[in-house]
C-alpha cells in the first residue's frame, strides 16, 4: 500500500490586520482538514504584512515569542482541533534585540515539536531583512511528525543549495519552503530552483508565495505556489498567480525511495572531496 500523505499549503492576500489574518488562515486550515489534508503550511511571517520593503522600528511590534507567544498557541489549539501537522512562520523576538524570521512546527496532537530560524538574510530594495532579523543559529531541523520528517527553508534560502541538502542527510521527506517574492525581481526562478532542489535532494517541496500587493511597498507577490515531487514534476497545477488559494495535494512518500534506488545521488556523494566549499 503506497505512503500517500495529503498535504495542504496556503498562499494569502494581507488583510490588514493580524487578528483577521490569523483567522483567515485558521478557516483555510479547517477547510483543508475536511478535504483530508494531513500537514499544512503557511507563508513567511504569514500573521503580518511583509514590512521588509520598508525599515522602521514601528515594524517590531509584529514580533513575538516562540513557543510561547499568541500565535503559535493558537496554531497548537488549531492543530489538536484539526489533527493536522502545521507549519507556522512569524517574526520571533528571543530576547531584546534578538530577533529572527521563524517557523515554528506543531505536531497533529497540539505539540511544539521544535523551529527553524532562517539562515540566509536579504538586504537588498524591497527585502531590507537584516534590518530587523538576526542569521538564524538552530542549524537545518528535520521534525518526526504524524506524516513523516518535515524540514523548513524560509524564502531567500532557496538560492542558497547546502541547506537543502543539510535538510536531505537529516533524513526530511517534506521541506516546506514559506515566502514572500515578487514579480520583478526573481520570478524566471520561482519554479526552476525548487524544482531543482527536490532533484537534488530527492524529497518533496511545498512552495509557498504571498499574493498581492501590500501598503508598505511596491512588491507585487505573484503567488503560483506548488507542490514538487523527488523527480522535479509538479504534483498537480501551480496556484494562482493573483488570487489567494488553499492548495491540497496526495504526496506519496514511496516514490522518494524509489528515485533515490534509481538515481543513487546520495551514494555518490563525495563529501571526502567538499572541503573546499565551506571556506569562506
Amino acid at each position: 500500500m503506497a505512503d500517500v500523505v495529503r498535504a495542504a499549503l496556503v498562499q494569502a492576500t494581507w488583510t490588514g490586520d493580524t487578528e483577521s489574518m490569523i483567522a483567515k488562515h485558521i478557516e483555510h486550515a479547517r477547510e483543508a482538514a475536511r478535504q483530508g489534508a494531513e500537514v499544512i503550511g503557511f507563508q513567511e511571517v504569514f500573521n503580518a504584512p511583509y514590512f521588509c520593503q520598508v525599515q522602521e522600528p514601528e515594524h517590531y511590534r509584529w514580533a513575538e515569542p516562540v513557543p510561547d507567544g499568541p500565535t503559535v498557541t493558537r496554531m497548537r489549539e488549531l492543530a489538536r482541533e484539526t489533527g493536522m501537522v502545521i507549519v507556522v512562520p512569524v517574526f520571533e523576538v528571543e530576547q531584546s534585540g534578538f530577533y529572527y524570521n521563524t517557523a515554528a512546527v506543531i505536531d497533529s496532537d497540539g505539540s511544539y515539536l521544535g523551529k527553524y530560524r532562517k539562515h540566509h538574510i536579504p538586504q537588498v530594495k524591497g527585502f531590507w531583512e537584516k534590518y530587523y532579523f538576526k542569521p538564524g543559529n538552530l542549524g537545518w531541523p528535520v521534525f518526526d511528525t504524524a506524516v513523516g520528517k518535515v524540514g523548513v527553508y524560509i524564502c531567500y534560502d532557496r538560492h542558497f543549495p547546502e541547506g537543502w541538502r543539510q535538510l536531505g542527510l537529516n533524513g526530511a521527506q517534506l521541506v516546506y519552503n514559506p515566502s514572500a517574492t515578487s514579480r520583478g525581481l526573481s520570478a524566471y526562478l520561482w519554479q526552476l530552483e525548487q524544482p531543482a532542489a527536490a532533484v537534488a535532494n530527492e524529497y518533496f517541496i511545498a512552495a509557498i508565495n504571498r499574493v498581492g500587493r501590500e501598503e508598505y511597498g511596491d512588491n507585487d507577490f505573484y503567488g503560483t505556489s506548488y507542490f514538487v515531487d523527488p523527480r522535479g514534476q509538479f504534483v498537480g497545477d501551480v496556484a494562482s498567480d493573483r488570487t489567494e488559494e488553499l492548495v491540497v495535494r496526495d504526496l506519496d512518500f514511496d516514490l522518494i525511495e524509489e528515485v533515490r534506488q534509481q538515481w543513487a545521488f546520495y551514494r555518490d556523494r563525495r563529501p571526502d572531496a567538499y572541503e573546499g566549499l565551506v571556506q569562506p
